[in-house]
């Protein structure tokens, strides 16, 4: 978290105070650094080497289109599950060939929607998937480009439940067993254009033993493919690469390329990742304010203007996020206390039994933000979108304005009132 650092007792983004940030647009507010997204994919372009490769950037992890513009002049394609990400991609100046659609459960009107805008490939999780891609292909007279996502379902992996995706009681992907068949019928469609195989096996990993059995058993399907005369252009060994939060200790980009690279061996196929967290995690905060610092018998809270609406980690996964003063040193006496937000849910906690020394007004600094923050926002209880701000450098921009109260219900209606 290099890019968020103390100069003369402040907290800064890059070179821009985070105290004038909250001054100038408020808060709550996320405030994102261009560098730590910039530096994370010199690192992994690095790790990748002279292997034919393609990062497609998970864009459910942070979808504000000026982080996939940045992305974008970055090299990066994208990795999408929905249409509304689509969409995104496209706003953001994204081409819609340098993407690939994942999903368990893609709509007809998605994938007629991703075939006409020219996607790269849509990754296919089930036989029935791959017959509605025939059909709508069909519709348009045209070969839809595919690739077929498998599941090796993975005993145990060093996740959170919620975080697995790789495993036998998951949603996600064909079953191995099944997986070479399902291909071969792939291959052999005429609306069907097979174009590699995909895996991604779960998210916050921080051991690359699952990782690299899962790539194995991609290679060894591939293997197959190619003796039974189906050559694939490209295999997507997906993301889930961790990041530190606390104490975690995730292997370096170098260590993850290199389980992949030896998995691939030399065979003429391009490299494809998947990350989101790994690219973007650690390269936000979100800023709030104490608003209250109440004491009662059962402990101590400060009571913030920021929420589980705006990060909903700690509440889904009991996840843990560093949380700093913006400004130290102030003569404040050290208090434990857990950090609260406003909504009207106990679960609305960001940080337990924290030690700070802060006073009602100070604001606060919540750090590993960037990625399924924003992305998971809500407007629960009626609480407008915080702001979203993107620094390189000294040069702060608004990337999205903090929303209005209309915003919450311009789409609904009144019913008409009678007499």
């Amino acid at each position: 978290m290099e890019d968020f650092a103390y100069r003369d007792r402040r907290l800064h983004a890059e070179e821009a105070p985070l105290e004038a940030i909250a001054a100038a647009h408020g808060t709550p507010c996320y405030v994102y650094s261009a560098g730590a997204v910039a530096r994370r994919v010199r690192e992994l372009r690095a790790a990748l080497g002279e292997r034919p490769h393609r990062i497609c950037y998970a864009v459910k992890a942070n979808g504000n289109l000026a982080v996939l513009q940045l992305l974008r002049t970055l090299g990066c394609g994208f990795d999408i599950v929905s249409g509304g990400e689509l969409a995104r991609v496209q706003a953001a100046g994204g081409d819609p060939a340098d993407a690939v659609f994942s999903g368990v459960g893609k709509s007809a009107a998605e994938l007629r929607g991703a075939l006409e805008a020219g996607i790269g490939a849509v990754h296919a999780e089930s036989r029935e998937e791959l017959a509605r891609i025939e059909r709508l292909a069909a519709e348009r007279d045209a070969v839809a480009p595919v690739a077929l996502r498998v599941n090796p379902a993975l005993a145990e992996l060093d996740t959170h439940p919620h975080l697995a995706t790789g495993g036998a009681g998951c949603k996600f992907g064909v079953p191995m067993a099944e997986a070479f068949e399902t291909a071969r019928a792939a291959a052999a469609a005429p609306r069907l254009r097979l174009r590699g195989l995909a895996c991604h096996i779960g998210s916050q990993l921080t051991d690359l033993a699952p990782l690299a059995a899962a790539a194995r058993e991609l290679v060894t399907l591939a293997d197959r493919l190619r003796d039974a005369g189906i050559a694939l252009e490209y295999l997507d060994f997906g993301g889930g690469l961790g990041v530190r939060y606390r104490d975690e200790a995730p292997p370096p980009a170098a260590a993850w390329a290199g389980a992949l690279g030896a998995a691939l061996g030399d065979r003429p196929l391009t490299l494809l990742l998947e990350p989101g967290r790994f690219l973007v995690g650690n390269a936000g905060v979100l800023l709030t304010r104490v608003e209250y610092l109440k004491r009662t018998a059962g402990g101590c809270f400060a009571v913030v203007d920021a929420a589980m609406t705006e990060l909903l980690r700690p509440a889904l996964y009991d996840a843990w996020h560093a949380i700093l003063p913006v400004r130290r040193d102030l003569g404040r006496e050290p208090v434990r206390c857990d950090v609260v937000g406003p909504v009207c849910e106990t679960a609305d906690r960001l940080g337990r039994d924290r030690t700070l020394a802060v006073a009602a007004g100070d604001l606060l600094a919540v750090f590993s933000a960037g990625a399924y923050a924003a992305a998971m926002g809500s407007a629960y209880n009626s609480r407008p979108a915080a702001a979203e701000v993107l620094v390189e450098g000294g040069r702060v921009e608004l990337v999205r304005e903090r929303g209005r109260a209309e915003d919450l219900y311009a789409g609904e209606r009144l019913r008409p009132e009678t007499a």
